[in-house]
């Protein structure tokens, strides 16, 4: 599932939603082309994109500065449970939770028509070869790039509770 991200009432300029399905093809250099309307929607420049794995062939693409703002808030929250002795006899998740964070996500630009290259350790992840296609999916708060069977698979175990999430979120 992705990571959901909070925005307080207070934020002057929530996100726009990021929306939209698009097929893409890798290059032989594992490149690909984002675009330009996911990207106005994740409000992310050249120079600040945080690539995330989420699930086995699922990377997510983000706003480097609202990812960072919510990771350094959970982190700090962590920290300071630490000190507290809160989290005695947890230490086994602690590591758990530093390794994965670790290895979880990288900074990444975007260059020239918003040509993602996937880097090395994400391009296992994701399961795809060069010259294979991906699916790009606007998840709202971010932009997921999905193995296209690993998509259909979540899209068939998901779709059925569409009608109950919309209307529980928007209601």
């Amino acid at each position: 599932m992705p990571q959901t991200t909070e925005h307080p009432a207070t934020e002057p300029n929530p996100p726009e939603f990021v929306l939209g399905e698009f097929r893409r093809t890798l290059d032989d250099r594992y490149r690909l082309s984002i675009p330009g309307a996911l990207i106005e929607a994740l409000e992310a420049d050249a120079a600040e994109c945080i690539l995330a794995k989420e699930r086995p062939g699922c990377l997510s693409l983000w706003n480097a500065p609202r990812w960072q703002a919510k990771l350094d808030e959970g982190i700090g929250l962590v920290e300071r449970k630490m000190r507290s002795g809160r989290l005695e006899g947890r230490l086994t998740q602690v590591q758990l939770l530093g390794r994965l964070l670790s290895t979880r996500h990288k900074n990444v630009q975007l260059a020239g028509k918003g040509r993602l290259l996937v880097p090395e350790g994400f391009r296992e992840f994701l399961r795809v070869e060069p010259g294979a296609e991906v699916i790009l999916v606007g998840a709202a708060i971010c932009l997921e790039i999905w193995h296209p069977r690993a998509w259909l698979r979540h899209l068939g175990r998901e779709m059925v509770g569409f009608r109950t999430l919309f209307d529980e979120l928007s209601g």
